[in-house]
């Protein structure tokens, strides 16, 4: 087991007055207290302010622009996607880089969609939508399109990215119909019963890998990488 040091302070015991003793036995405490405020969290800090001024610097490039400009683009081709599988996206669409898709009359919760996405390889958020009484297990999911531009895909691209995750949620529904119980932990025992693959999971996530493949990930450049 990896122990971690940790150190506890009772604040009542370090602030103890001794009789006579102009000051507290401990300063424990403010020391501590200006440690952590200002001393780690305050600022500035040169690291960022250097990062702000690199950001703002981009920010100023025509790539840049081409960039985001693409970003809005895909978030239009995936959006129109998932309308064509009969999706209804929270304001009827989009105008940033965001999707909110709202899965109540799929009869499925966003936390269970989340976790069969998962399993295949797909990363989407569980996210409140009008008409929810818990953010915990939700009724819908959240999808951005800046990760998957940065890494090279297009609007061809985002129609697959909808497509996979339309599989996601019929095989979450399908999952849901299969499990004794209406807990999140009944339904994620009933995905580890098939070892986290059955119902077309592992099938998913294959089609999904095998897809990304070609887009290079971000920030590695494998002709420098020492394990390959």
């Amino acid at each position: 087991m990896d122990y971690q040091p940790r150190v506890c302070f009772h604040l009542s015991y370090f602030n103890t007055i001794v009789e006579d003793a102009p000051v507290p036995v401990y300063d424990y405490e403010e020391k501590i207290n200006s440690a952590v405020f200002p001393g780690h969290q305050g600022g500035p800090h040169n690291h960022t302010i250097t990062a702000l001024a690199v950001a703002l610097r981009q920010a100023q490039t025509p790539e840049y622009k081409e960039y985001q400009q693409q970003v809005l683009k895909n978030c239009q081709a995936l959006c129109k996607q998932l309308q064509s599988h009969g999706y209804k996206i929270v304001s009827g669409g989009t105008e940033n880089h965001l999707l909110l898709i709202d899965l109540k009359d799929r009869e499925i919760d966003g936390a269970r969609v989340e976790r069969v996405l998962e399993l295949a390889s797909i990363a989407v958020n569980k996210n409140t939508v009008p008409g929810d009484k818990s953010a915990l297990v939700p009724g819908g999911i959240r999808v951005g399109t800046p990760a998957l531009t940065t890494r090279g895909f297009l609007e061809k691209d985002f129609a697959q990215v909808a497509d996979f995750i339309h599989r996601g949620v019929e095989i979450a529904r399908q999952v849901n119909k299969n499990t004794q119980g209406k807990k999140l932990t009944d339904f994620n025992n009933t995905l580890q019963q098939s070892n986290n693959t059955g119902f077309g999971i592992k099938e998913l996530k294959d089609d999904v890998e095998n897809f990304s493949k070609p887009f290079e990930a971000i920030g590695f450049d494998k002709k420098t990488m020492k394990y390959q």
